[in-house]
């Protein structure tokens, strides 16, 4: 009995929440056109999507650096992107964190890092985006705004980063999130850590991959660049990762490379 009445208090707070920030038909419709790899979807998957940028919408904080000025067609761009990998898993797995803060383009940080003989060393690194434990996610617009074009490539900022954030749930940037029942984690570093050696291999010898070069640098890289391709570049992953693509669809729980052709996916 309280479960049930928890269940209808909850989804009455949900039902709210959607009509406070509720999508303009018109508004949406142009989303979808912009990012095809969105549009791709059935209809179900299309409403749920909708309904889930809503509450993300309604749940999460924006905020713009350097004089950007957000817009809602930004906000919503932004939103889209970041609730598709857990259309299924759902937004639970964003509670930890609140902000996103945009900026108009990409980021230099300083960074510094110790060598074996503990002398530090700075350096300066350009981000188009970022995941911190706890939040914020900081991303470039202009990497968001041309994430139709760039889905070609295999490259999404906003994927990438929501990936570390499900990376980052347990604290540790390490590329495994929180795994589902059925998905042993003995399984998932046996493959993941099987197929990036591999990858690293390839990007060492120079070859061209399908996933992002980036993805080299670290196992946590390599599953967001995975994700990435998983999501907006799903046949063109499929093929070169068959093992890895097939342990995201579970991971995931959704199979994108099963939903209409997409019209931008590299042959």
């Amino acid at each position: 009995m309280l479960a049930r009445l928890w269940q209808r208090w909850q989804r009455r707070r949900e039902e709210a929440a959607v009509q406070r920030r509720a999508i303009p038909d018109d508004l949406w419709k142009r989303t979808l056109v912009r990012y095809p790899f969105l549009q791709r979807r059935d209809p179900g998957d299309r409403d749920e999507l909708r309904r889930l940028t809503s509450l993300f919408l309604d749940r999460k904080e924006f905020d713009a650096a350097g004089g950007l000025k957000l817009t809602d067609a930004m906000v919503v761009a932004i939103a889209a992107q970041a609730v598709l990998p857990v259309l299924r898993l759902g937004l639970a797995r964003y509670d930890g964190f609140v902000g996103i803060v945009v900026h108009a383009d990409q980021v230099v940080a300083r960074r510094e890092v110790a060598d074996e003989h503990g002398i530090v060393h700075s350096y300066d690194e350009a981000l188009s985006g970022e995941a911190m434990d706890g939040g914020p996610v900081m991303l470039s617009w202009h990497d968001v705004r041309s994430a139709g074009h760039s889905a070609a490539a295999a490259y999404n900022v906003v994927i990438h980063e929501f990936a570390h954030v499900l990376d980052l749930a347990d604290g540790v940037a390490d590329g495994v999130p929180l795994l589902p029942p059925g998905l042993s984690l003995a399984e998932w570093r046996g493959t993941l850590q099987a197929e990036f050696e591999a990858f690293v291999r390839r990007v060492d010898a120079g070859e061209e991959t399908a996933l992002d070069p980036y993805g080299a640098g670290g196992e946590e890289e390599f599953f967001a660049v995975a994700s990435e391709a998983f999501f907006v570049s799903p046949h063109t992953m499929k093929k070169e990762h068959p093992a890895l693509y097939g342990m995201l669809c579970r991971f995931y729980l959704q199979d994108p490379a099963a939903d209409r052709p997409p019209a931008r996916d590299t042959p």
